[in-house]
């Protein structure tokens, strides 16, 4: 059993009172009530919003916390890819690295098996959570943009943050993805072929067909990447508008290319007619972005690694589908983004350029 709260029913006001002090947000007094409700809309994790009473001393008032899903095969993917572990040991070890708005931590807890885990946030609210079946403004998209760079450049090349054992997928991991991607293309087609255009269809098909230069691709650059780059983990106008955003669920953290997050951001991310209207503005707004914090970039430098990372949402849809709590939310959510990261990797000959 393990020694923290693994449901927002199991939170106490005693746990709480002890995290906060530890925090340094309680300095006297202590939490007496405690309520909650669900928020967010994820699959693979379970996020409440705590409402706090005091006696002899104040404190937030409302936090966010963070638990395994409640649906099973959820909660099994994510240990079995050691997602909860990554999460938690991003925010123990890495997030003060970097230049990212994230929400301050109060606890972040795993246990050994991977399967049971908490969180505890500051409440970034009031604020727009980001909803990518919406689309967002520009003004969005570019804050959003403004994020990746405050992730990658910090890391970029960074031994002392990439390099650590736990961001990188265990060869038995990788074996695992690989001989599982066929069964879940199949699934994935066979639930949504009649939904998905078939020329976007096809599109992931083929990368099925060219996984074996899809999975475990290394070379070049390397950086620390978020690895779910898209609205639905992202919060706007945060604290009321005080500020623009923040960047959230931090599962799927990896090294890799910072063009990945790119890539998925503009493909599936933002859908396809935002994409269109504002690529060239939002890859240049990087470039300039990444510049300016010391990693020299251009877009004719950049553009192949754009065009590749636009494969990481074909496969993330793909392989999500099939292996997480099957919703209405969920399938809206993955076919949105296959439909724009295979619009992108066929506009832009992605797979042509994998295969190459």
């Amino acid at each position: 059993m393990s020694e923290f709260p693994t449901h927002p029913g199991a939170v106490t006001a005693g746990w709480l009172t002890e995290r906060l002090r530890e925090a340094g947000e309680l300095d006297a007094g202590r939490v007496t009530s405690v309520s909650w409700q669900p928020i967010g809309t994820g699959q693979v994790g379970d996020s409440a919003r705590f409402s706090l009473e005091y006696a002899g001393g104040d404190g937030p008032p409302t936090l966010a916390g963070k638990f395994p899903a409640a649906d099973a095969t959820s909660r099994g993917t994510a240990a079995a890819f050691g997602l909860y572990a990554k999460e938690v040991g991003f925010y123990r070890e890495l997030a003060s690295r970097l230049e990212v708005r994230l929400p301050k931590t109060y606890a972040a807890e795993v246990d050994e098996s991977g399967t049971d885990f908490v969180l505890l946030f500051e409440d970034l609210g009031p604020c727009r959570q980001g909803n990518q079946l919406d689309s967002c403004s520009l003004d969005d998209a570019r804050h959003a943009i403004r994020q990746a760079a405050a992730i990658h450049a910090p890391s970029w090349n960074n031994a002392d943050v990439i390099d650590r054992e736990w961001l990188h997928m265990r060869p038995e991991a990788l074996a695992r993805v690989k001989a599982l991607y066929p069964q879940a293309q199949a699934i994935f087609a066979e639930r949504y072929g009649d939904t998905l255009e078939p020329q976007l269809m096809e599109v992931c098909a083929q990368l099925n067909e060219a996984s074996e230069h899809w999975f475990g691709r290394e070379g070049g650059d390397r950086c620390l990447i978020h690895g779910d780059f898209r609205l639905d983990n992202m919060l706007f106008d945060i604290r009321g508008g005080a500020e623009p955003v923040a960047v959230l669920d931090w599962q799927t953290v990896a090294v890799g290319n910072g063009l990945t997050d790119i890539g998925y951001f503009l493909g599936c991310g933002i859908g396809d007619a935002l994409r269109r209207e504002a690529e060239r503005d939002l890859l240049d707004l990087y470039c300039t972005q990444m510049t300016a914090r010391g990693v020299p970039m251009t877009r004719e430098a950049i553009w192949d690694d754009y065009r590749l990372g636009a494969l990481h949402g074909v496969s993330t849809a793909v392989f999500s589908a099939a292996f997480v709590e099957r919703t209405e939310r969920g399938d809206a959510n993955f076919l949105s983004m296959a439909r724009g990261a295979c619009a992108l990797a066929r506009e832009h000959g992605s797979i042509e350029l994998l295969r190459s």
